[in-house]
């Protein structure tokens, strides 16, 4: 049985999940507005995944008999300016996020949750994941400094990503 502390837990997780991927989107029309169409997609490809990562929460919160409850969404920013800032925000924030999830181990592991212990493995996996990906993209975009052709090939590379959820949860 999940404990009314590890279900409050959750559920603030989900309304976290639920502001990453509105950020996300809010960075994909910045990128949008500045002809960068393939940092675009990349951000609304990043949305699909964070909204995917609350829903996986939604369902886990569920089958334990937990009550999920909906809170509102903080308004994200929709400003920035460069690429660069953009993905340093986006690397801040995947790191709050780990932070978060590792708060949400500790309190599982201190009430001897195991089950949700578990489950939060895998977002465990899925933070070091995302920090990487944006610890590379700040770098590379360090390295372009204002190459407009080296922003030009990015761009062109990150509008080739394609969200696809993982196979053990589809």
């Amino acid at each position: 049985m999940l404990s009314k502390t590890m279900e409050a837990a959750l559920n603030e997780q989900i309304n976290a999940e639920m502001y990453s991927s509105y950020l996300y989107l809010s960075m994909a029309t910045w990128f949008e507005d500045q002809g960068l169409a393939g940092c675009a997609s990349w951000m609304k490809q990043q949305a699909q995944e964070e909204l995917f990562h609350a829903i996986k929460m939604f369902d886990f919160l569920a089958e334990r008999g937990g009550r999920i409850i909906l809170d509102a969404i903080a308004k994200p920013p929709h400003e920035w300016g460069s690429p660069l800032e953009v993905f340093e925000q986006v690397l801040a924030h995947e790191q709050k996020v780990t932070g978060l999830i590792n708060d949400l181990v500790d309190l599982a592991i201190a009430e001897k949750d195991h089950a949700t212990n578990i489950f939060l493995q895998w977002f465990v996996s899925e933070q070091v994941e995302e920090e990487d990906t944006a610890t590379s993209l700040v770098r590379r975009l360090k390295l372009i400094g204002d190459d407009a052709n080296g922003l030009f090939m990015l761009d062109t590379e990150l509008g080739q990503r394609r969200f696809t959820p993982p196979a053990e949860t589809q």
